[in-house]
């Protein structure tokens, strides 16, 4: 069982997608930005803009709650240089998450970011922490999801604020009710 942080995790966590294809990766960016929002992300920045898929990812918000929004941006390194708090590049080749976690869990705002099939190689110079969840092959999804699930914790069951729906949970099958039901 992992243990607790001795600190609050970080007040504000925002994600950047850098590299996203429009016609190539929008099953892949929503599910990196459901796992982000899941997982205690406000806000996924989007390089470069998809109209389309913000408008899908803010009818999820609207149905199940909470405030985690899309943002499309034309240049992701400005994105960078007004953050104001540590920049985490989330790659393969960074050094491990555990060594890098307790300086994680003090900051007030992180800006975490995943690249797509190329990433630029100046990234790796710009980022406060260039962190890698294993030095093995595999999703930025499941990278993001490990390192916010070690910051924040899992998320609890239950309706967020301002949800239409919530899951009820169950040994067996499904069940969705309406909010105001579920209290």
């Amino acid at each position: 069982m992992p243990r607790r942080p001795r600190r609050a995790p970080p007040g504000r966590i925002e994600v950047l997608r850098i590299g996203h294809r429009a016609g190539r990766d929008p099953r892949l960016t929503t599910h990196l930005a459901l796992a982000a929002r899941a997982f205690g992300a406000e806000r996924l920045y989007l390089h470069p803009p998809d109209p389309a898929l913000a408008d899908r990812l803010a009818r999820v918000a609207q149905q199940w709650g909470g405030g985690f929004s899309v943002e499309g941006v034309r240049d992701w390194r400005s994105v960078l240089r007004e953050h104001p708090g540590p920049v985490v590049h989330l790659t393969m080749y960074g050094e491990p998450l555990a060594r890098v976690l307790p300086r994680l869990r003090r900051a007030d705002r992180l800006l975490f970011v995943v690249g797509g099939a190329k990433v630029p190689s100046d990234l790796y110079a710009r980022a406060t922490y260039n962190v890698a969840v294993g030095h093995q092959p595999h999703s930025e999804v499941a990278a993001l999801a490990v390192a916010l699930a070690l910051l924040r914790g899992l998320p609890a069951p239950g309706a967020w604020p301002g949800a239409r729906q919530v899951i009820v949970p169950e040994a067996h099958g499904k069940r969705v009710v309406e909010a105001e039901a579920s209290e």
